[in-house]
């Protein structure tokens, strides 16, 4: 058993919608990168929230996983 498994239902399933999201941001990042006339204000503002995202990824999990110190 995971440390998701054992943990918040609500939480596991916010933490899994936000990693998809990322992946979709990252995917359209990607997309606008490979067109000619990118627009380089909306290429910054899908960094930034890609960026958010991962901040906000990672402090659902450490909320998640409890600290074991070994």
């Amino acid at each position: 058993m995971t440390a998701l498994e054992g943990g918040d239902p609500a939480a596991a399933s916010r933490l899994a919608q936000l990693k998809m999201e990322h992946r979709d941001l990252d995917a359209a990042i990607e997309a606008l990168r490979a067109t000619l006339s990118s627009d380089q204000l909306q290429l910054a503002r899908l960094k930034r929230r890609k960026l958010r995202l991962r901040d906000e990824i990672s402090e659902l999990e450490d909320q998640l996983v409890p600290d074991i110190i070994a």
